[in-house]
């Protein structure tokens, strides 16, 4: 085995721990495998011969790649944020999944929510607080690539680390209990049940409709429990079929319209109430994301 094999064999041993820092930092699985392969053609031209520790070199250099992405984003960005969705990751709610790459994110994944205010925060800010947080990159080799002082970078994510707290509530733990409030959510919205929708509802609930380029002027987004129960008794008139999943590890739902896919909804749950519910409903964006079929 020569130098180069040596070098792609031990890229893909960090090619599943790459992929992780890339979707948390991009939020879509697309951009995040763009930016593990340009990762890898960085390395294939670089001499790491004196690099000591290659996956940090190579979290930093993902890390760098999605800095460059965001800020590329962030200046052509046409569609309105408030609105957007982050790419989910999709799964039978029987939680099987035939990839092991997809397998590993999802044994680590964050919620839909935490990757929604992500996306509010600047490029820089984010970077530090995925890094610093999830990571555990010091502030030492995260300066560089924001071009700051580690002190400076320690801000950063500090001011990231309270707008995720204050924003990204902690989901209950007993996956059981969730989908059980699930489960009454879409009783009582198939059953026309305004109370029942209130009763699992925060007062301060907040939905995110996105309807991508396809539905743009359908996208929305909806704050307060009667106002939310009201956009959920107008979808319940369309929807005709839906099956359980689960969305980065949560209950979630994907509901169908003449046996196509039509809505994949996540919803975040707190004290047995539902604080937040994420919709997608591009037809485009829910057949790139595989959103499994009606089965039966």
């Amino acid at each position: 085995m020569d130098e180069k094999d040596l070098l792609a064999e031990r890229f893909q041993a960090d090619r599943t721990h790459l992929k992780a820092v890339a979707y948390r930092m991009l939020g879509s699985l697309s951009e995040a495998e763009d930016a593990v392969q340009e990762a890898w053609i960085k390395l294939s031209r670089s001499d790491v011969s004196e690099v000591q520790n290659l996956s940090g070199w190579l979290t930093t250099v993902v890390g760098r790649v999605c800095l460059d992405m965001l800020r590329s984003r962030s200046s052509r960005r046409e569609d309105p944020l408030e609105y957007y969705v982050p790419d989910p990751l999709v799964r039978g709610a029987e939680g099987t999944t035939r990839d092991p790459e997809e397998e590993a994110l999802l044994t680590d994944s964050v919620g839909l929510a935490l990757l929604v205010v992500l996306e509010t925060l600047g490029p820089a800010e984010r970077l530090a607080f995925v890094l610093h947080d999830m990571f555990a990159v010091s502030f030492d080799e995260i300066a560089p690539i924001v071009d700051r002082t580690p002190a400076a970078t320690r801000q950063l994510a500090s001011r990231a680390r309270r707008r995720v707290q204050n924003a990204a509530p902690a989901p209950a733990p007993d996956l059981t209990r969730q989908r059980e409030v699930v489960d009454a959510f879409m009783a009582a919205s198939q059953g026309g049940d305004f109370e029942g929708l209130l009763a699992v509802l925060d007062p301060d609930v907040v939905l995110r409709a996105d309807g991508g380029k396809v539905l743009a002027a359908a996208s929305r987004l909806i704050r307060g429990a009667e106002a939310v129960v009201n956009q959920a008794l107008t979808f319940a008139r369309f929807r005709r079929a839906y099956r359980d999943v689960l969305v980065n590890g949560a209950p979630g739902i994907v509901s169908y319209v003449d046996g196509q896919a039509a809505g994949l909804m996540s919803f975040t749950i707190v004290d047995e109430r539902i604080v937040g519910i994420q919709i997608i409903f591009d037809p485009e964006r829910l057949v790139a994301l595989g959103v499994p079929a009606l089965e039966g």
